[in-house]
């Protein structure tokens, strides 16, 4: 049984001595639970009871019709290097008294922490200290993004010092093979070696030393343990080694093992930062002030100033700084933040408005709904937050056997020792023999296995255009059998066009020519369709006179003596037409999802002249992406903010078969949880609204183009945009993870077969230490293997 504690559950809902009564009779049901005592006047119930039982004390709580309040706190954590340590910084928080639940984000280097009364962020930070750790507040300011940028170039240096160092300890064994024979004197190799070992090295013995006195094993506690016997025996050697003699040491083995692993290492940090960054990126486009207008008065104030109900100012081109409703103005806003929607929304009083939105070409007066984290831009923000917590498999995986491995080599090493040694053999062969085990079991194979695999996998697909950002994408996406699409910008160019146009007279050149004239000097998207199809049919556009702007409707002006207007149903609406034997055509045009836009003549004879429906043409290559990816067996799915008409028609043209329109960001992320039951996901999106989807799904895949929060999000960025990048890029993690399988089949093999023939005497150290280098070499070299891939699609390499 778990020792007792004294629980202080804060308690909301009483109103009288009754309900205490209830409560105090609900926790004394509870097992373990004893000293209860319910005060009615604070609120609050003394219990003391079991560690283990706070969730029995909670849902006793709950049956009994009252509620135990939580609150909860973010911490940075500091000094983790693996799964593990993260498990231990959980553990250490959820000893502590009030502490309801613990959740410790690897990736972005966090802790969630669930609290149930006043437990403060020092009693917090103090128990990760104790489980020797690091954890601080977070930190609204560019410093905590500096440090982590300070601390990846200095392990940059490090490693790149590490190898200078290990380099010539190296070079005897790769001239040997020349007939060289060459060596660095004792002291030589001694002077390179002990800084790697004990100063760049010292990283891997203080993991290890918590790793020990947390009774655990990791990788960090191998690479101290191997490293060290290589260098305590290449002392040993170097000390009884007769005066002129040349010993046999082993000193470039425990360098080049600390230099590699070193740049494992790196490549984990680079990983972690990169992740971290899309939170950044989110957090970037919260405006930091806002023009308050108070009396009729405008004040720049920041946003933490700002409360519900108050006026704000947007100005065009502005985002908006909160969540609110229009009160006065009119304009455009562009709110593919939320709906993915890539024409611009009208906005006009009443009109609900987003936080990180754009505002277009009108001054609005905004009404605030929501501010801090009850914004959508802060739900968005959460969304990516709790998505990202994935571990890399594999690395799972070796850190598991790890932890059997180190304990069973020691245990082997030791047997070594005391078998020959009872066998009659001298002390001192019983102890080379136990450091043969030992060296012959040095996990540098074993660290090299997945570096090397993804720098040469990276590297080729970086050639091709693919930039894969993570370990973690390329270990999962080689199992992808179900690939999700956002539609604009992804799928389709994200640029409206023409795709239908009728002149009521047939002259649909003529038509063009005056729509064109409307629109000159426009800046809406909509008006640049128009004026790029009449430049694409050489068309001279005429001036227009008296143009104006028909606010949320469209736009009128005079030409050869008439007032043309071009605008929406609303404008034709109020004009008082009808649209004639043009309905039928604008009811199919809007059942494709459509953006429709009439020209009518106003004065002198009021009629319909012609209609115009708007789209997004298809991205080249989009059709045969979808194809490859059919060939080798992975479905697509098409997942949209668009409208159900527009996502239809671009899944019937593409193949798809299974369409989600009309899908917001929070939406979007269950839809991809949803998918993930059946299969392993990849989403493919570039927008800022398909940061949680990209985050949620088992890889995201960002299209080049997109924004920088999608491409941040995501663990593979297509450099061109191309979307037969998917498929190639679906196809070199394949062979990428193969490579990995591969490495580690080796670094084991070597270990199964070293061992018992270093334990039976069979391999002495200077063999086991060839062995050790050699299964790096092999590692290295099948990984290197990659560097002949070629995408499916001939596509262009990409340069820097």
């Amino acid at each position: 049984m778990p020792e007792s504690i004294t629980f202080d559950l804060p308690i909301a809902g009483m109103t009288c001595a009754s309900c205490a009564g209830r409560v105090e009779r609900a926790l004394r049901k509870v097992a373990g639970a004893e000293q209860v005592n319910v005060n009615l006047a604070t609120e609050q119930a003394r219990v003391q009871a079991p560690a283990d039982r706070l969730p029995a004390l909670v849902e006793a709580v709950s049956q009994a019709g009252y509620s135990v309040p939580t609150h909860s706190v973010e911490l940075n954590i500091g000094g983790m290097t693996c799964a593990s340590c993260a498990g231990r910084v959980e553990r250490a928080l959820n000893k502590l008294p009030g502490v309801r639940s613990v959740s410790v984000n690897l990736a972005s280097e966090r802790a969630h922490v669930e609290l149930l009364g006043q437990l403060d962020s020092a009693t917090l930070i103090a128990a990760v200290e104790r489980a020797g750790y690091s954890a601080s507040l977070p930190h609204t300011d560019t410093a905590s993004s500096d440090d982590g940028a300070r601390r990846l170039r200095n392990e940059r240096w490090a490693v790149a010092l590490a190898v200078l160092l290990a380099l010539p300890l190296v070079l005897p064994m790769l001239l040997q093979p020349f007939g060289i024979a060459w060596m660095l004197p004792a002291w030589a190799q001694f002077a390179l070696a002990t800084p790697v070992q004990f100063i760049l090295g010292a990283r891997f013995y203080v993991a290890a030393w918590k790793a020990v006195r947390a009774g655990a094993g990791n990788m960090d506690l191998l690479v101290a343990l191997g490293t060290s016997a290589g260098y305590g025996l290449s002392l040993y050697e170097w000390a009884r080694a007769m005066p002129g003699m040349m010993p046999h040491l082993y000193f470039e083995a425990s360098a080049v093992v600390i230099a590699l692993v070193l740049l494992g290492k790196y490549l984990e940090s680079r990983a972690k930062r990169q992740t971290a960054s899309a939170i950044r990126a989110l957090e970037a486009l919260r405006p930091e002030r806002a023009l308050q207008v108070v009396d009729g008065v405008e004040r720049d104030v920041p946003i933490s100033a700002l409360r519900l109900g108050d006026l704000v100012l947007v100005k065009p081109g502005e985002r908006f700084p909160v969540d609110g409703e229009v009160v006065e103005g009119q304009s455009h806003a562009d709110e593919a933040l939320i709906s993915g929607e890539s024409l611009p929304v009208p906005k006009q009083p009443g009109d609900r408005v987003t936080g990180g939105a754009i505002n277009g070409e009108g001054r609005l007066l905004v009404r605030t709904l929501a501010l801090g984290t009850e914004t959508v831009l802060a739900r968005i923000i959460r969304l990516v937050e709790d998505a990202q917590a994935a571990k890399a498999p594999i690395q799972k995986l070796v850190d598991r056997v790890s932890q059997v491995f180190v304990p069973a080599v020691l245990v082997l090493a030791l047997l070594t020792l005391i078998g020959w040694w009872l066998a009659g053999a001298t002390l001192e062969v019983a102890l080379i023999n136990a450091v043969a085990v030992l060296v012959i079991a040095c996990p540098c194979a074993l660290g090299l296995a997945t570096p090397t695999a993804i720098m040469a996998g990276t590297g080729v697909a970086a050639r091709h255009g693919i930039l894969i950002k993570d370990a973690e994408a390329l270990e999962r996406a080689h199992a992808v059998n179900r690939v999700v699409f956002d539609k604009t910008g992804t799928l389709t160019s994200g640029s409206p066009r023409i795709v239908h146009h009728h002149a009521l007279d047939g002259d649909d050149a003529q038509l063009l020519q005056q729509a064109g004239a409307l629109q000159r000097g426009s800046e809406h998207p909509l008006a640049k369709a128009v004026l790029d199809a009449c430049a694409e049919q050489g068309l001279d556009v005429p001036d227009i006179r008296d143009s104006q702007s028909l606010t949320g409707r469209g736009i009128a002006g005079s030409l050869d003596g008439r007032e043309l207007a071009l605008g929406n149903r609303r404008m034709l609406d109020e004009s008082g037409l009808q649209p004639g034997e043009l309905a039928d055509s604008a009811r199919t045009w809007e059942a494709e999802g459509r953006t429709l836009s009439w020209l009518i003549e106003r004065s002198p004879q009021p009629r319909v002249l012609g209609l115009f429906a708007f789209g997004d043409s298809l991205k080249p290559g989009a059709e045969q992406a979808v194809r490859q990816l059919a060939g080798r067996n992975i479905s697509s799915h098409l997942l949209t903010g668009d409208n159900r008409g527009s996502a239809a028609v671009v899944a019937q043209a593409l193949g798809i078969a299974d369409v989600h329109a009309e899908v917001l960001p929070a939406d979007k992320a269950a839809e991809v949880a949803a998918l993930k039951k059946t299969g392993v996901v990849a989403m493919v999106g570039d927008g800022i609204n398909d940061a949680p989807a990209l985050a949620a799904a088992d890889i995201g895949i960002a299209m080049g183009g997109g924004t920088d929060v999608a491409m941040q999000a995501a663990g593979i960025t297509l450099m061109r945009g191309d979307p037969r990048l998917v498929p190639a890029a679906l196809e070199i993690s394949r062979k990428t993870y193969a490579k990995i399988r591969q490495n580690l089949f080796w670094a084991f093999i070597y270990n199964l077969i070293g061992i018992p023939l270093a334990a039976f005497g069979l391999l002495n150290p200077v063999l086991a230490g060839a062995a050790m280098a050699l299964s790096s070499v092999s590692v290295v070299s099948n990984a290197l293997l990659l560097k002949t891939w070629k995408p499916d699609t001939p596509t262009e390499e990409h340069k820097a």
